[in-house]
């Protein structure tokens, strides 16, 4: 039988995220220690665990069929690669920083001025989308030390929480991208492997979407329920039951995180009592 092979990175925060992705998805992995491959004991699947800058070329070669890495890896050095699904972890941009001293107002302040950056790609894209040339000096590692030491008087890398920065003198002037984890895959998977691709797909979407949602119970008063019940449109329609009480109902439903407290604002606006909130583990649509 036809194993998928997925390629995740090493180690750090991408790698802990993918696999607790996968272990969500009903994936149980046998990792020892120091291990470069592994199998999956439930699942069709075979886990590679490579460098994140490897993996865009290793796909290409068809040594992997799929793997997840991050969006600004593929936009460095795999942009001819299709981005299957978006993850939502993981998240970072891609930013321009200089001295905290230094005056920025555009661009065309580091006009001859030297850039330190492990994306010289997608540098160069942006500044010459800008009308702009860059003067890179590429480096593989810690790129903020590099205007501290006299290497360049900017850098473009990535900033999660802004931290690094701070702690290297430096301030962020300007993002190119936001970036986040992505599922990509090779671009030619065989029939039999997209058919194990598909049902992982189905898997990550039904965590994802879970993950994103929160499920939803309140008692209404009957003469307010229409008004309440247009609140929460759900996956199709609310449930809606009668409790013991007359004139109340008891109303389930489901409310998008993003949606979240201004839907429940509006519910107790309109009469709603007891609101229970849960998180929801999956959802199969």
């Amino acid at each position: 039988m036809s194993k998928l092979k997925i390629a995740v990175q090493k180690s750090g925060r991408l790698n802990e995220e993918s696999l607790e992705l996968l272990k969500n998805c009903g994936i149980s992995i046998d990792n020892g220690k120091d291990q470069l491959k592994a199998e999956a004991r439930n699942f069709p699947m075979e886990v590679l665990y490579l460098r994140n800058g490897d993996i865009p070329q290793y796909l290409r070669d068809g040594v992997v069929d799929i793997a997840i890495l991050g969006e600004n890896t593929l936009i460095e050095k795999g942009q001819d690669l299709p981005i299957v699904e978006r993850l939502g972890f993981s998240k970072c941009k891609v930013s321009i920083a200089v001295p905290k001293d230094v005056e920025y107002n555009s661009i065309k302040d580091l006009r001859g001025k030297k850039i330190a950056t492990s994306y010289p790609n997608t540098v160069n894209q942006y500044f010459e989308q800008k009308g702009e040339k860059a003067d890179i000096h590429i480096i593989n590692g810690s790129v903020e030390i590099a205007p501290n030491i006299g290497l360049a008087n900017a850098i473009v890398d990535i900033v999660s929480s802004g931290s690094t920065l701070f702690k290297n003198n430096l301030k962020e002037v300007e993002v190119l991208f936001k970036s986040e984890a992505v599922l990509t895959s090779t671009p030619n998977l065989s029939e039999d492997k997209q058919e194990i691709l598909d049902t992982l797909l189905f898997r990550i979407k039904s965590v994802l979407k879970g993950k994103n949602s929160k499920y939803v119970l309140l008692n209404a008063p009957n003469n307010k329920l229409e008004k309440i019940v247009s609140l929460l449109p759900g996956m199709k329609s609310p449930t809606v039951l009668p409790l013991a009480e007359e004139g109340w109902s008891s109303v389930h439903s489901v409310i998008s995180k993003n949606e979240f407290w201004d839907v429940i604002d509006e519910l107790k606006a309109n009469g709603a009592q007891g609101i229970l909130v849960c998180p929801i583990e999956k959802m199969v649509l």
